[in-house]
């Protein structure tokens, strides 16, 4: 019998507990234990992205890191993105209008790549720049242009809306 360890994380804002093995992969963890399946399995090596979440405010590989690993850290999940009204946040609401996703597969990790370089880049470089910060999680289906578009009318948005106030939480 494999002992399982304590692991507490605070996910899209919310403190959760749970016992696992260490074996256990924090994408595995994150959709079958905590009921979180925007966390996409594509390649499970790293390699497509898909499965990407937000770790302390930087992308990882859930499919790469043990759940274990996570243990005392934040974690931002596409669920977390949703206000809590249910309102969509300003990148889902564009993906959503410019047309940026297809099968979907690899929105949930675009999201959260574009939202970290929205958070370092409030006002987007080139279109090229745009493309390389989102070179790491690969889509089949859209051909980028769609998605390069979506980012830069999410940020416009962001931007107009002005700074977030301070009691927000980082999914807002």
């Amino acid at each position: 019998m494999v002992e399982k360890r304590p692991v507490t994380v605070t996910v899209n804002g919310q403190v959760r507990q749970a016992e696992v093995e260490p074996r256990r992969t924090l994408a595995d963890f994150l959709r079958e234990d905590l009921n979180l399946p925007g966390t996409h399995l594509g390649c499970e090596h790293g390699v497509c992205g898909n499965c990407t979440v937000l770790l302390d405010g930087q992308s990882v590989r859930a499919c790469l890191m043990f759940a274990v690993q996570a243990d005392g850290h934040e974690i931002l999940t596409v669920e977390g993105l949703v206000a809590p009204n249910g309102d969509l946040h300003p990148l889902q609401e564009a993906f959503w209008e410019h047309h940026a996703l297809q099968c979907g597969f690899c929105t949930p990790a675009m999201l959260l790549t574009a939202y970290e370089y929205l958070q370092q880049h409030p006002v987007p470089g080139s279109d090229e720049e745009i493309r390389e910060a989102i070179g790491g999680v690969l889509c089949r289906c859209t051909g980028y242009q769609n998605i390069v578009t979506a980012i830069r009318a999410a940020a416009t948005k962001l931007t107009a809306a002005g700074p977030a106030p301070a009691s927000r939480s980082v999914a807002d």
